[in-house]
């Protein structure tokens, strides 16, 4: 073996080194979701036909309308999370995750892609998410504008509803609060249905 070899051989080792450096402080993208775990599905209604339901897709304000996670920063300043982003789009996310939810909590079915069979009971809901904040270390936020119709009588029930979840440090923290907020949304839409389906007249739940 040349001396010159012994040379380049330790310089490759080096490159090689350097290189992995590099990569191993190089963020990690990573990616969340606000549906899916583990749901408790109730009986169905005890409704003369089935009861479906039709999740119209979520609005959202544009600055949300990102794959980053979007966090207050304080004092009117947002920050883009550029390693921590959504699944999907943030409003399909929602949108899932209250279509999850409230057909969990009906024991009802969204045929929002499909079709409700002939005879049943169908109603629309609709969410307009004015707010959705994110505050690590401090709380998450829904503020959602919420609208449920019987399209057989055509009846319209129009709400407001604010959900703020503290949450600890971290981004998985954050997720777990915008999740049990959004829970609790879609509990308290599946509750404006099943008095609708119970003929109750429409009445928004006390703030």
């Amino acid at each position: 073996m040349t001396s010159s070899a012994i040379p380049r051989r330790l310089l490759a080792a080096a490159l090689l080194a350097s290189a992995l450096a590099a990569c191993s402080s190089t963020p990690v993208d990573r990616f969340y979701t606000l549906s899916g775990g583990p749901a408790t599905v109730v009986p169905a209604l005890a409704t003369a036909a089935p009861l479906y339901f039709e999740m119209r897709p979520v609005t959202l304000p544009g600055q949300l309308r990102r794959p980053q996670m979007v966090v207050s920063g304080g004092d009117g300043r947002i920050d883009l999370e550029e390693h921590h982003r959504w699944a999907g789009p943030l409003a399909e996310e929602i949108g899932n995750s209250l279509s999850f939810g409230i057909a969990a909590q009906l024991g009802a079915v969204d045929v929002y892609r499909s079709a409700a069979p002939k005879g049943s009971t169908l109603y629309r809901i609709g969410a307009d998410v004015q707010r959705f904040e994110s505050a690590p270390g401090s709380y998450a936020l829904v503020d959602a504008v919420w609208s449920v119709r019987r399209l057989d009588d055509g009846e319209i029930q129009t709400c407001r509803s604010v959900f703020q979840e503290p949450v600890g440090p971290g981004h998985d923290a954050l997720v777990a609060g915008h999740r049990a907020a959004l829970a609790k949304l879609s509990a308290t839409i599946a509750a404006a249905v099943r008095g609708q389906a119970a003929g109750a007249a429409p009445a928004c739940p006390a703030a």
